[in-house]
């Protein structure tokens, strides 16, 4: 089921829940919980990673690190590590962020419905310590296996590469 209506698609997103702005906690098997203070975490990011983690802010389209990035690898939460998507769901969606068709696995990422800025868009947190990745969106033709775009800000994200790839932009 989509997270966007009732219809069945092929989508590791759950259906919305009726009557909350939580779209979908995480699953019982996903990351453990990490809980900081909000000094801990301004001491542990620089502001710009504050802003956008913990206070839900936005960077900049096509000034973030990876949104042109194709290196093989893993996608972590600059946050606190859990690992969130892998490189070989994203795809070159040429929306000034980085994108992905689908995250790693059920249970890292968790939904909220978002209704700032006077849309109605899905926000998207990482499951572990609630930090703010990005929204996704659907049916916007890009042709991925779940019609789903993931934007998620690069400063959300750390990418670790895998075994003999390098990090870095135009790889």
């Amino acid at each position: 089921m989509s997270i966007f209506s009732n219809k069945p698609k092929v989508s590791p997103v759950p259906a919305p829940a009726p009557a909350s702005d939580a779209v979908a906690g995480a699953a019982p098997a996903g990351p453990a919980p990490v809980e900081k203070t909000d000094a801990q975490w301004r001491q542990e990011l620089s502001p710009e990673e504050y802003q956008v983690l913990r206070q839900a802010g936005t960077e900049r389209p096509y000034t973030g690190e990876y949104w042109d990035t194709h290196t093989e690898g893993t996608y972590q939460c600059r946050a606190c590590g859990t690992e969130l998507f892998t490189s070989r769901e994203k795809f070159d969606s040429h929306c000034g962020w980085p994108s992905f068709w689908a995250p790693l696995a059920e249970g890292t990422v968790r939904y909220i419905h978002d209704r700032t800025l006077g849309m109605e868009r899905i926000e998207v947190r990482c499951a572990a310590c609630d930090s703010h990745l990005g929204h996704v969106f659907e049916g916007e033709g890009y042709g991925t296996p779940t019609d789903q775009r993931y934007c998620i800000n690069s400063v959300s994200l750390k990418l670790v590469p895998a075994d003999g790839a390098t990090a870095g932009a135009d790889d």
